[in-house]
């Protein structure tokens, strides 16, 4: 969820979303979407899912969200608030934007390793509207090796440990156990299969979730952070369902708030 610098890749970027977005020229991926740095996807592809969405923080800059709904976006999961005192500044107008273009969308908390998940809970609970109909919260975990102030690697029982007490707090607050979203590494050092219960989102950009993570149930899948949505003027996360459409509005009645 973190943006790249690609100074010249966001060129030919901006070029293409000007054109209409999506070419159809990008193996793996739906036709509708496009990727600037894509994947060799063999196998299951992101192309196998029905249902695509979009997550994005104050680095996508104001969206067009309805051109993003009318490229086929069916969800988006939208940045708010990061370890105990950070707040995106464009989660309030990412946020409406997405509701008035009628795009299912739910908030996400960055997870901070310095601070504790006490008070990441409860500052994520002061930032975050709980209204009827969105998707339930996100917890996003993962290492950060860019971090200025926060090296920290705590021991994969503390990490599990903390992020059990962050999704019993947010949960009894919104009334929806949030999905947890995290990458490869991470998912590995810290045994996160070993969490019970819990709701998947895995970053994946080269290989299918089956062979990244095996044996691991999921629900969202981020197979690129690179693509080219219309509406979203840089690059973009993009996420596909694990299930068929019929499966997502099933999903949607049972994990909305």
């Amino acid at each position: 969820m973190r943006p790249i610098g690609r100074f010249l890749a966001v060129l030919t970027l901006l070029a293409m979303a000007g054109c209409g977005g999506g070419n159809g020229r990008v193996a793996g991926i739906p036709q509708r979407f496009s990727d600037i740095d894509p994947y060799d996807w063999r196998g299951i592809t992101p192309a196998h899912h029905p249902v695509h969405g979009v997550d994005v923080s104050r680095y996508q800059g104001a969206v067009d969200w309805h051109r993003v709904r009318g490229s086929g976006v069916s969800f988006a999961f939208i940045k708010a608030t990061e370890g105990g005192d950070y707040a995106d500044p464009l989660f309030f107008q990412h946020w409406a934007g997405a509701a008035q273009a009628g795009i299912p969308r739910g908030a996400y908390h960055f997870y901070y390793l310095c601070r504790s998940a006490v008070e990441q809970a409860q500052w994520f609970i002061a930032n975050v509207p709980a209204e009827r109909g969105t998707l339930p919260p996100v917890l996003d975990v993962e290492w950060n090796n860019t971090s200025r102030t926060c090296r920290s690697r705590p021991d994969p029982e503390v990490i599990r440990s903390e992020i059990e007490t962050f999704q019993r707090i947010v949960g009894a607050r919104f009334g929806q156990r949030p999905v947890i979203y995290t990458a490869v590494d991470f998912w590995r050092d810290n045994e996160l299969w070993k969490l019970r219960g819990e709701e998947f989102w895995l970053r994946s950009v080269a290989g299918h979730p089956s062979i990244k993570y095996p044996g691991q149930d999921w629900s969202f899948w981020q197979y690129t952070g690179t693509g080219v949505v219309p509406g979203i003027s840089g690059e973009a996360d993009l996420n596909a369902f694990a299930g068929s459409e019929a499966a997502w509005s099933a999903w949607l009645a049972r994990r909305s708030l």
